[in-house]
Formats: C-alpha cells, structure tokens, sequence
C-alpha cells in the first residue's frame, strides 16, 4: 500500500496530532485546519492516523537532512555508535566514539526523544479516540491495537537509549522517560522509574494481541500495517532488553511459528523488499522518498548520493574474518584478502588500499572485482575493502522499504534467551536450525556451552544482523565494551576514531534527558 492516501493526513493532521504531547517546543496543528475531534470521528479517519503513524517512521525530522525516522536511528545510534560497522568519517568523531551521551543541548540527545514522543503523543491521540469513533467494533479494535503497539514500540527504544541497561538500573528503579499514555494527562510531568515503563510496554503489548486476535486482523500483506504477529515480536525484543528471558522466549518462538526464514537466493537480493521473513518494514517507494535523506541513501551499496560513494560503508575486519568461508553472508561484503600485502616480518601493510580508510584506487584489481561481481554499484562510487553489499536500493538516490522485524532476530533472541536461562543445548539446537537449515552455511555446527556459547551468540547476531540497527544495542544490553582496532593493530578503523570504549563509563552509556525537555517541564527541573 503506498502512502499517497495519508498525505494529508501527514502534512495536517500528524502535525495536529502532536499538539497532544504535553511539550510546547514540538509543533501544533494551526486553528484553520481540520481538528483532531473532525478527523478521528470514525474508523475511516483513524485508520488515515494510523497511517501516518507508519509514514512518521520514514518522515524528516527536525530541520535536518539526517534525521530520517527510523532510519536514522538504525544509523546513527544503531550502528555508528557500535563495533561491528565502519565508516570514514573522523569529522563524526564526537558521535561515533560517544562523546554525546551527556550533551543535553545537542540534536543528537534530543533526536530519539523528539521522534519516539511524537508518534507515542499520536497513538495516544488515536488510543483516545478510538473507542467512541463510528464504524464496526472490528474496525476499532485492530485500529487500536496498531496504535498500543506503536507506543510500545517507541517506548521499547526509548528505554534502551535513556534508560541504564537493566542490570544497572537497581531493578528498574531509574527515573528516565516521561511516561504518557493519555492526551488528558497533566502538561508537566515527572520522569518514571524504568519498571514502571516496562509495565506500561507490556500491558499496551498484551492489550493489542488480545486486540488482533479478538478482531480476526488480517494486513493483507501490507508489510508496513502492524498486526497480533509484529505485537508479538516487539514483546520479545522489550522483554531481551529487561533480562526478563521467559517471556522473550516465549514470544520470539510464538513468532518463528508464523514466518519463514527467507531463502539464499533472497539473503542476496539486497534487503530492499519485503519477503517471507520480513515481519514488519516502512514502505519506500519512487514516487514518495526522502531522496538524498533516507536511509539508503546514506547506506545502500549502490546509492547514488555522496554519503555512499564518497564514504562506503563497511565491517568492521575483526568481525568478517570470523565468518566461515562456507558461509554465504561473507559474499556480501568485499573481501581484500587476495589484495593484501606484507612486509618481511609478515605484518600487513598498505598496499593497493589502505589499511584504515580501506580505499583502494580507481581501476586496481580489488576495484576491478567489486565492479565485475556489483554491476549496479554507481560508477562513481569508491570501493574499499569489507564494504557492504547486503543492503541496497531499489531507485536512485536511496528508494527502498526499511526493515524493522525478522524472523531471524527471533532465532537469535530465543537462542539468547535459552543461554541466560541454563540451556545451552537448546541454544545450540536454534543458531543451527538459524545457520545450517537455512542454508546460510551448511557446514555449520554448534556444541558450545557456557561463555563460549555466549561468545558464539554475540558473533552470530553480529554477522545476521549488521547495518539493521542492532549493534550499539546489544553492546549496550551485554555490558561489553567496545574495542576498535585501526590498520596497524589488526583492525580496518580510521585512527582517529580507533580505541577503546568502556562499557562501565560513568553515564553507562545512557542518554540524558534532553534540555528542551527539561526547559519546557519544572518537574524535570
């Protein structure tokens, strides 16, 4: 379904929508259009809202390029801030090495706070209206249940970005997030405690799972419309993130129940359409795209905008040379192996690239290759080794649906979950039926136990889930620092952004609340 019906809806009636969220500095929605009452008077008009919901998610956000919707947060957070990805950017260098965690007037802290409230002060828009609004009870009940598993989801994130992992935050009792849930909820409002917003993740989870089920929902194929499935795996991520490894069990295997995972021919396809194991994904389409803002745009192989051809983005070596020959997921990423040279004493140097940067010249055999194997990569594009050619676009500049939920993440979450729970020979069972039954790498095996089969855990989603956001999340969840090691130490990072980076630093790797919030409210003062 494309988005061209909710247009109006987003260029209105979502700007209308945030005049619900308690804080003054996000827009409101002008007094000569459509009121929010006018427009949420039936179900027709609220599935409109639930649209622009899912439109928000691909949407430009406060007055910069970057900010792209979700987008951005699987870039710039994910990804940038983790181990596992590479790009050559030193100008970045206060982003990418954290130095912004306690910035409170940087765009950077306020970004995921702006974006996440305003689609929680929109479903809550929604959630109130709802029930009184005419069409059949049907109608209402999977509208609503959209709307909770929106909020759930955005408080999901917000909770891994200001909250402390679980482990640090005394059982939950860190003050971090405003908790709204009601557009009749006083302006000001104090920060709750991290439990508390757990609480409230599950129970909008479980409200909208009896929601869709009561209501027989079904998307009709629509991957970006959320349904009782996407509920079920949003219940599985919050749980991994609160340590609280039965339910994330639970419903990581209730999902694998429903979804395929996708082929080989489909792994190599470049992850810019919906296919079997996709469970949920934003829509990109030609004739409605962000174009040199998006996500591909700054990250599919084959984008035609300078953040790609100028910077491509890349593995990080330490992670890539761990990935078996055997294993297709290593194809997708440039391998410079048969390029590397050596002084006498056996330690590798620059030669036809360069051991940070990884850029090799125009016409080399290593350009030659990545060229002869990637026809579509963009002419003009620098090829540099251990880039990436999993992700890709399907227009120019940077037009492609944006993943959110695999099938693949619910293997690994359940695997996760086993370990922490005792049972490793289950674990073991799951990254194999992941690995070797998929057809990933049919050499695969797995017998580890204990640390070791925590280490193969952390190796696995590392190599299935790269460049999808998950990264600096899992670093952070594990309490494990991150190491970077530039060319000469072994590793493929620019210098200046190479090192070491505490997982126990004193901010814990949480962001503060941002001072646009803490300007606007004086119980956050």
């Amino acid at each position: 379904m494309k988005f061209k019906n909710i247009k109006y809806f987003v260029l209105v009636a979502a700007i209308a929508l945030s005049g619900a969220c308690s804080s003054d500095y996000l827009d409101t929605y002008p007094t000569d259009e459509v009121s929010p009452e006018t427009l949420l008077k039936d179900t027709k008009g609220i599935k409109i809202a639930v649209n622009g919901l899912a439109k928000l998610m691909v949407t430009q956000h406060v007055g910069s390029q970057g900010f792209n919707g979700e987008g951005t947060i699987k870039m710039y957070y994910g990804e940038y801030m983790g181990q596992n990805f590479r790009v050559n950017l030193p100008g970045w260098k206060n982003l990418i090495v954290g130095n912004f965690y306690d910035n409170v007037s940087s765009v950077y802290d306020y970004y995921p706070w702006h974006y996440y409230y305003k689609i929680i002060a929109d479903a809550n828009t929604i959630i109130e209206h709802v029930d009184s609004a005419e069409g059949t009870k049907d109608e209402r009940q999977y509208l609503k249940a959209q709307a909770l598993a929106y909020r759930a989801y955005s408080y999901t994130m917000l909770s891994q970005i200001y909250g402390y992992r679980w482990d640090d935050s005394n059982n939950g009792s860190q003050a971090c997030l405003v908790l709204r849930t009601s557009e009749n909820q006083p302006a000001e409002l104090p920060l709750s405690p991290l439990a508390d917003i757990y609480t409230q993740i599950y129970a909008d989870l479980e409200s909208a799972i009896s929601l869709f089920d009561e209501s027989n929902y079904d998307r009709r194929g629509e991957n970006h419309l959320i349904d009782g499935t996407v509920a079920k795996a949003i219940f599985a991520r919050a749980a991994l993130a609160k340590k609280d490894y039965d339910t994330a069990k639970k419903y990581a295997s209730l999902v694998k129940e429903e979804y395929p995972l996708m082929t080989v021919k489909q792994y190599q396809e470049g992850f810019a359409n919906p296919n079997q194991e996709w469970i949920w994904s934003s829509h990109g389409a030609s004739d409605e795209q962000l174009f040199y803002f998006s996500y591909q745009a700054y990250m599919a192989y084959n984008s035609s905008a300078t953040a790609v051809r100028s910077y491509p983005k890349r593995m990080a070596k330490e992670l890539y040379e761990t990935i078996p020959e055997t294993d297709i997921r290593r194809e997708l990423f440039l391998d410079p192996t048969p390029f590397n040279t050596y002084n006498d004493k056996g330690v590798l140097v620059d030669g036809v690239y360069a051991l940070d940067s990884g850029v090799t010249e125009n016409g080399s055999e290593m350009d030659k290759l990545a060229r002869d194997k990637f026809r579509d990569l963009n002419p003009a594009a620098t090829v540099a080794a251990y880039m990436q050619f999993k992700i890709k676009a399907n227009d120019m500049p940077g037009v492609g649906h944006l993943n959110h939920f695999r099938v693949s993440e619910m293997y690994l979450i359940e695997a996760e979950a086993e370990h922490f729970l005792g049972n490793d020979s289950e674990a073991a069972k799951i990254l194999v039926e992941l690995t070797k039954n998929s057809g990933r790498d049919e050499a695969y095996t797995c017998d580890k136990s204990g640390d070791e089969m925590f280490k193969e855990i952390v190796k696995y989603r590392g190599i299935e889930l790269w460049g999808e956001g998950f990264d600096w999340f899992d670093m952070k969840r594990w309490n494990l620092d991150i190491n970077r090691l530039e060319g000469k130490e072994g590793g493929n990072y620019p210098a200046s952004l190479a090192g070491k980076i505490d997982a126990q630093s004193s901010h814990k790797w949480t962001w503060r609340t941002p001072n646009k919030e803490v300007d606007f409210s004086s119980e956050l003062k």
